[in-house]
């Protein structure tokens, strides 16, 4: 009854429901979250366990991400190399993998003519070569690959295109909403289970391809899932460890597999993490030798939640990989992580989510949403004010303050596209903190 008598009171637009009886024991926030007024939620949980997983970039769907940016970045290295204007670039691919086959296929325009389908096709080899797949299924010197690109709808072109170079007023590609997140759970601002699942990966991965020790024994293809206990609202330790990982030697044991991956498990989460009682899953199914995309087909875009934060924050729904910074699926999804982690780093709240918005064809966002989950150190519409005013958030403001007219893409395509370090040729940009006192500044 009091969670129905709160949300009435909300609906009809009281903004302190704190004062209404029992509120202030409960612990209201000033504005309560979208997920709060949906739900009825009233308690926020101290202790709980939050589950995330990643894949390698073996995986069939990952394959197929790389293979995308792959095609991205080199239409912009040619557009570079040929001093023609990065700006112009269009381009939306997709691919799919299975049994010795890939098919690239997409739109684009504006892109440098220098860019035929055989460098298409070798780029994606090279990519499957560097992955490791030299398999019977899926080899990367005699896979088939059908490049059938094609070029971009002038009805979506006339929206999207400056009418001239310096034009602000350049259209976002889509409509559609981002979402970008924050939390001091970690060093690089990300929540615990989705970086831990990426780092164990990320690390098995490294020691393969150099072939160091039994990791050699490995194949590409692979997962992780971390369940982590949390404790008064901070993550303390890990309940339930999964790893699947293929072998490349067919009657490998899966007590040998679990040999090879548990120093790596132990050496990438924190200290005291791992106790007597947490439960290990290591190829749970038994033998994993057939993997990749002749085991299973691939996709671009099929792994959104592993690309972004593991569930932990809101997903707007678009995917990223194949797409050139002018499709807000990508640039805003950055731009909003961007943002939060500023926020975060500024000190004005431990965790924050902020949303975007926008319309095909319309520059400016339609709406700006922060919600810092109780943990604001000021109100959440002032930090939405400052946003607005320390960051143009239109396409062209957004390619510019992130320098992203650039080959920097098919390094985003595994172990996710935030929590890493922005490289020194511009990378990973918008994991940048050079915001934090600007925006400290603004909601002063």
């Amino acid at each position: 009854m009091l969670a129905s008598h709160i949300l009435d009171r909300l609906h009809k637009g009281c903004n302190n429901p704190a004062s209404f009886t029992g509120g202030a024991a409960i612990g209201w926030r000033s504005r309560p979250s979208v997920a709060d007024c949906q739900t009825g939620a009233i308690l926020a949980r101290k202790s709980y366990l939050f589950t995330s997983e990643s894949v390698s970039e073996g995986h069939p769907d990952k394959v197929c991400d790389r293979i995308s940016d792959e095609v991205v970045d080199l239409f912009y290295r040619e557009s570079l190399a040929a001093k023609l204007d990065p700006w112009a670039i269009r381009a939306a691919c997709e691919t799919m993998a299975t049994t010795q086959r890939v098919v690239i296929a997409g739109e684009y325009s504006n892109t440098p003519k220098s860019v035929t389908v055989q460098m298409i096709q070798n780029a994606a080899r090279e990519a499957i070569k560097d992955i490791g797949y030299e398999q019977d299924g899926f080899h990367w010197a005699n896979c088939n690959i059908d490049v059938v690109l094609h070029g971009q709808s002038a009805d979506i072109a006339q929206g999207v295109d400056a009418k001239q170079p310096t034009n602000q007023e350049e259209g976002a590609g889509d409509q559609g909403i981002m979402f970008g997140y924050a939390c001091n759970e970690t060093p690089e601002l990300m929540p615990a289970p989705i970086y831990y699942a990426h780092k164990i990966l990320a690390d098995l991965a490294r020691d393969r391809k150099a072939k160091k020790g039994d990791a050699a024994l490995l194949g590409p293809d692979s997962k992780s899932q971390v369940t982590v206990r949390y404790e008064n609202g901070k993550p303390v330790g890990v309940t339930q460890i999964v790893v699947s990982h293929q072998h490349i030697v067919e009657d490998l044991s899966s007590a040998k597999v679990r040999g090879i991956i548990e120093p790596y498990v132990r050496k990438a989460l924190p200290e005291g993490w791992i106790g007597k009682d947490t439960v290990w899953h290591i190829n749970p199914t038994g033998k994993f030798y057939i993997g990749g995309p002749d085991g299973d087909c691939g996709l671009t875009g099929r792994k959104i939640i592993v690309d972004t934060y593991g569930g932990a924050a809101p997903h707007g729904g678009g995917a990223f990989s194949g797409k050139d910074p002018t499709k807000v699926d990508r640039s805003a999804a950055y731009a909003s992580r961007y943002l939060a982690k500023n926020v975060v780093a500024a000190g004005l709240a431990d965790r924050c989510t902020i949303q975007l918005s926008y319309a095909i064809g319309v520059a400016k966002p339609l709406s700006i949403y922060v919600d810092t989950h109780g943990t604001g150190k000021v109100d959440e519409a002032a930090i939405e004010t400052a946003l607005a005013n320390v960051m143009d958030l239109t396409p062209r403001g957004i390619r510019t303050t992130l320098d992203l007219n650039k080959p920097i893409y098919s390094r985003t395509s595994a172990y996710g596209h935030f929590g890493r370090p922005a490289d020194a040729d511009g990378g990973f940009s918008w994991e940048r903190t050079n915001l934090a006192d600007a925006i400290k500044k603004a909601v002063a």
